[in-house]
């Protein structure tokens, strides 16, 4: 079988990496070509085009970058056909790939969606279009199915990608000694992979470092980005960078500021207490706060339907609240309570296999006709 994926980000990535090597099991003579990254790479096929191209975060960044959105959709279109693939392989991405999904379907290609758009969160009734332009939607969060079933469309839940991660994850047993760790309490900082992401959050994560001197920080750094990038905003602070190692230094961890995204719901299934910070553009806020209608948006406490992690958001992401909610987490009542309720989490998330279920399922699919 001919199969095209389409991830436009690094979890997508990530993801779409693990997805291709369950299929290579379930399909041997499988052929690939893609829109993803390094990871996906690794794994075999063609790349047509990086992720790094086409991530755009927040309403505002879209809007300025319409153009080459819109290129990257024309160049995607023409690739397919001329690939002619067997069927299209979305993963999350949604502000382009349901564009893409509409286009599968008017070439009458079959289309798998994998990792869910968050319909949920806004203009839920894009749920119409989704079951117009889908033949299967792959789900990685439990609540998901009921929300499909409401609005009459069956989906499968796989279970989720980043418990397959964690699974296969085996610590570096010489990794505090690398990175000439002291022996002091490790303190993760994960402020995201994207340019904005970084320089938006970077600044507030580190300005409480001075609050803790008997803690040693450590900025989970993407590789991306050079060392003298991330020094601009450490400048003197004796602050450490990690590249490529965010799960090994998650695993020495003893608490976390993390960018609200992938990484909170990582930052739990590690069992390490975190407060999750998140900042954008002033009229992408203002946007989001009209359209947006969830109570959270950590993926944790979106999971689990309450407050297990604080949020601090755009004004509220600053050096004092940060420094409070911190020092909550890294001992006494916070920082119990928030461990329990991780193991509540991890009962709730299920078993590693996503991946997998997933091709199998495609498999299936595929084998119908």
């Amino acid at each position: 079988m001919k199969y095209y994926l389409v991830a436009g980000e690094a979890s997508g990535d990530l993801h779409g990496a693990n997805l291709m090597k369950a299929l290579k099991d379930q399909d041997p003579e499988a052929e690939f070509r893609y829109f993803g990254g390094d990871k996906m790479k690794a794994e075999g096929g063609t790349l047509a085009k990086h992720y790094a191209e086409m991530a755009f975060m927040g309403f505002t960044e879209v809007l300025l970058n319409l153009r080459t959105i819109f290129r990257n959709l024309k160049t995607c279109k023409e690739d397919i056909l001329a690939y002619s693939p067997d069927v299209l392989i979305l993963i999350d991405f949604p502000g382009f790939n349901l564009k893409i999904a509409g286009f599968g379907k008017e070439k009458d290609i079959k289309v798998c969606y994998y990792i869910s758009p968050k319909v949920w969160a806004w203009n839920q009734k894009r749920v119409l279009k989704i079951k117009k332009v889908v033949d299967k939607m792959f789900c990685i969060l439990p609540f998901e199915v009921d929300f499909y079933k409401g609005w009459g469309m069956k989906v499968d839940y796989v279970g989720n990608p980043l418990l397959d991660e964690k699974a296969s994850f085996i610590p570096d047993p010489d990794f505090r000694v690398q990175h000439q760790f002291n022996e002091n309490n490790i303190i993760a900082l994960l402020p995201g992979s994207r340019k904005q992401e970084i320089e938006r959050l970077l600044p507030a994560m580190l300005s409480v470092t001075e609050q803790f001197p008997a803690q040693q920080f450590v900025v989970a750094a993407a590789p991306g980005f050079p060392v003298v990038y991330y020094q601009q905003f450490i400048g003197a602070k004796n602050v450490k960078l990690v590249f490529g190692k965010t799960y090994d230094l998650l695993h020495v961890a003893t608490a976390a500021v993390v960018a609200s995204g992938t990484a909170t719901l990582e930052t739990a299934l590690f069992h390490v207490p975190q407060v999750v910070v998140y900042k954008g553009g002033t009229i992408s806020i203002a946007i989001a706060r009209m359209l947006v209608k969830i109570r959270f948006i950590s993926l944790v406490n979106l999971i689990m339907d309450r407050e297990v992690v604080t949020e601090l958001i755009q004004e509220d992401c600053n050096t004092v609240n940060i420094t409070d909610q911190l020092h909550r987490v890294i001992e006494g009542a916070g920082r119990t309570k928030m461990m329990e309720d991780y193991k509540e989490l991890s009962v709730i998330m299920g078993k590693p296999g996503a991946s997998a279920r997933t091709a199998s399922l495609i498999s299936a699919f595929l084998l119908k006709g």
